[in-house]
């Protein structure tokens, strides 16, 4: 246990001098967690661009624009409607605050079935292959997954349980004085940076981009696998502690994802190899 006494060598997030606000003009503040999902969207955009230059890939450039309409429609629809259904079911009884997207609340596992919904209308408008789609976005989506786990520590939430580590961190916003792991950061060198290096890896060293549903499979498995675990120190949301089943809501969504990666794995060893001529 860990006594408040005891907590003078824990880091002080008032003391880190961070503010949610990047730009403030007085009469409109710009926060950072806006700005992590504009970064999100043009260095996916870039990364993207980079990706489909490579032979064999399942679409042309100039549809690339379309694409990421369609992936930002369904990150922000998904992603809000997702932490409504999932973490905040009450706010249906005042459906106007769904709306108010400036207060913060997104899931990143409605993110995902929003954008999967938005990469089906768009493959099938382009009459593409949605799964080899799927395999090139998966490869820019830790560029997300990083910064918007960056911008929850900048807000001081989002923290995890209380820890007794040398860095762990106490977040006024807790109003208990406990230390705590700082969990955002973990979410985002595992689930961010982690998952990059691996999917860069076999996108440019192997033979994966022309296995469809390869990286797509390693994405999901890798992010399921890396927030299934790292729930055991992530502070469950309120409310959302003690589940029936034994797991917390994020390990609950996450065991689809997990499944569902291992399904794509074997199933891409099935697949024909895509053609690497334009």
């Amino acid at each position: 246990m860990i006594l408040l006494a005891d907590t003078a060598w824990a880091i002080r997030y008032d003391q880190l001098h961070l503010s949610p606000v990047a730009i403030d003009f007085g009469w409109f503040q710009l926060r950072w967690y806006a700005l992590s999902y504009v970064a999100m969207f043009v260095l996916g955009w870039l990364y993207l661009r980079r990706l489909i230059a490579q032979p064999g890939a399942p679409m042309a450039r100039d549809q690339l624009d379309d694409l990421l309409f369609h992936v930002a429609i369904g990150v922000i629809l998904g992603g809000r409607l997702g932490y409504c259904l999932f973490y905040q079911p009450e706010i249906w009884a005042t459906p106007i605050e769904i709306l108010k997207l400036w207060q913060g609340g997104m899931s990143l596992h409605g993110g995902l079935i929003g954008v999967l919904a938005a990469l089906w209308l768009f493959a099938r408008r382009h009459c593409l292959s949605m799964l080899r789609i799927c395999d090139y976005v998966a490869c820019a989506a830790p560029f997300g997954l990083f910064l918007v786990r960056i911008a929850n520590f900048v807000n001081g939430e989002l923290w995890g349980r209380p820890s007794n580590l040398p860095w762990a961190v106490i977040f006024p916003g807790t109003h208990d004085g406990i230390p705590r792991h700082p969990s955002q950061l973990y979410e985002a060198v595992i689930e961010g940076l982690l998952t990059m290096a691996v999917l860069g890896f076999l996108f440019w060293r192997t033979d994966a981009r022309l296995r469809p549903g390869r990286l797509l499979g390693t994405g999901l498995l890798l992010y399921g696998t890396a927030r299934f675990l790292l729930e055991f120190v992530r502070q469950p949301d309120a409310g959302l502690e003690h589940l029936p089943w034994g797991l917390t809501m994020g390990q609950t969504l996450s065991a689809p994802m997990i499944l569902a990666g291992l399904w794509f794995l074997v199933r891409s060893r099935a697949q024909p190899v895509a053609a690497t001529t334009a």
